[in-house]
This record gives structure tokens, sequence and C-alpha cells, in this order.
């Protein structure tokens, strides 16, 4: 089964098709990068794909589902980990981490537990009892994605993880980032290509709400003839531009 599926999925905002005829699949276990300069139509994707925004035309499904018939099945099997932190700043790190376990319905004894093995995977044990609102901001975003991921989401969206953190705090993240591939489908939104390209299996990119191009990295390099995936950005973005 395809973790998402969709078939020519648009939608519309007055006149203007914020997303348009967008068909694409993101596999099981896959690290999926979304790309495109602000206004592109990722947002309005992502907030379809979990359900948030119905599409006008078009349909998808996130891993069999239907994101309008079945949006309440689609919701419980995916997360998303946001650009704002939804943290309680007077908790720990663990307590964040239980208190999440508990809005799912688990003993205190499986929260205790969940909240250890997610500061075991997001290598969160040297803040643990560290008040939240104290930490850097590579510490929350780690936080961010690891009450994300207590509830076990089969599709985890990952919006601008890294935004604002310095070159090295970013690096660290995508240390982690990495150490969650397989087990889950990754969807990622950033403007940093430079991520995109390290993490990600596949790479879609956006433009005025089309899909212009899908391809690994280097697929999209030799697409365009450029010598880094910068420039074949750029070169794409600029033919999405002219073919619109």
């Amino acid at each position: 089964m395809e973790a998402i599926v969709t078939n020519s999925l648009s939608r519309s905002f007055g006149q203007r098709k914020a997303v348009d005829n967008v068909s694409l699949t993101v596999h099981e276990g896959e690290f999926f990068s979304l790309l495109g300069v602000n206004g592109a139509g990722k947002t309005t994707l992502i907030r379809m794909l979990c359900c948030l925004c119905a599409p006008t035309s078009g349909s998808a499904q996130v891993l069999g589902q239907d994101i309008v018939h079945q949006a309440a099945q689609v919701k419980s099997m995916i997360a998303v980990s946001p650009q704002e932190t939804a943290v309680a700043g007077n908790l720990t790190v663990r307590e964040n981490l239980e208190l999440m376990a508990g809005v799912y319905g688990y003993s205190a004894a499986e929260c205790r537990a969940l909240a250890h093995e997610m500061m075991d995977r997001l290598r969160l044990n040297e803040v643990a009892n560290q008040r939240a609102k104290t930490l850097s901001g590579g510490w929350m975003r780690r936080l961010s994605i690891a009450m994300a991921l207590v509830s076990s989401p089969r599709v985890l969206f990952l919006d601008e993880p890294t935004l604002g953190l310095d070159v090295l705090a970013r690096r660290e993240l995508w240390s982690v980032i990495r150490s969650l591939r397989g087990h889950t489908a990754l969807v990622l939104t950033t403007h940093y290509l430079e991520e995109a390209e390290a993490l990600s299996d596949r790479i879609g990119i956006m433009s005025h709400g089309y899909l212009i191009a899908l391809g690994t990295a280097q697929e999209l390099i030799e697409k365009t003839g450029e010598s880094s995936f910068e420039n074949a950005f750029i070169a794409l973005s600029g033919e999405g531009d002219a073919a619109k």
C-alpha cells in the first residue's frame, strides 16, 4: 500500500487555483520533500492531505483512506510537526511527552514508557528534566517531532523543521531526522534546498500550484543539465513560471 496517492488534486480560492491538478505518489517508508517558493501551493497541498482543507476537485488517499470521505481514519494514522511548536513551556521535556501520550488514552505506565522511548529515539535524554521554555531552538524542534511521534503515525509531516536554527543545530537535527527513516513515511517541506537534497529519497517541486518536477535530487540535476541541485531548482522553477 502506498502512503499517499493524489489524482488531479486541485484547490481553488475564488478565481485563484492554489493547487492545480497535482498527481503524485509517496511510498510507505519513503522520505519525500516538497519544495517551492512562497505561494507555490505547498501549504495548501499539505493541508488537504492532513484533512484540514477539502479539495475543489480530484482525489487523494492516505494509506488507502480517502481524505474527504474517511477523514477520521486518515487523521488517526498521520501526525504533523508544525513550524510553531505547541509545547507546554512550564512542563519538562519528559512531562510534555507523557502528557501527549495521555491524550491518546495510554495508561500512566504506558505514558512513562512511551516518553522514555521517544527521548531515546530523538536523543532527548540529556534535557529530559529541563523545562521546555528553557530549551534552545534545536532541542525544541526535537521535542516537537518526538511529540508528533507519540501516536506512532504511519505518515509524519515535517513543516520547516530546521527553520531559524543555526548551521550546527540544523545538521544535528538532520542526523536525528535521518534516524526516523524506514519507520514511517516522512513528508518534509523546507526552504533549505541542501536539506531536501541531503535527506530525501525523492523531491517534488511546485510552482504556481503545479507539480512541475518529481524525482531524486540527482535525477533533477541531470534533467536540467545543471551542476548543482540549487541551480536545478532555479531552472525548474523558472520553467514552471514560463509555462504558466
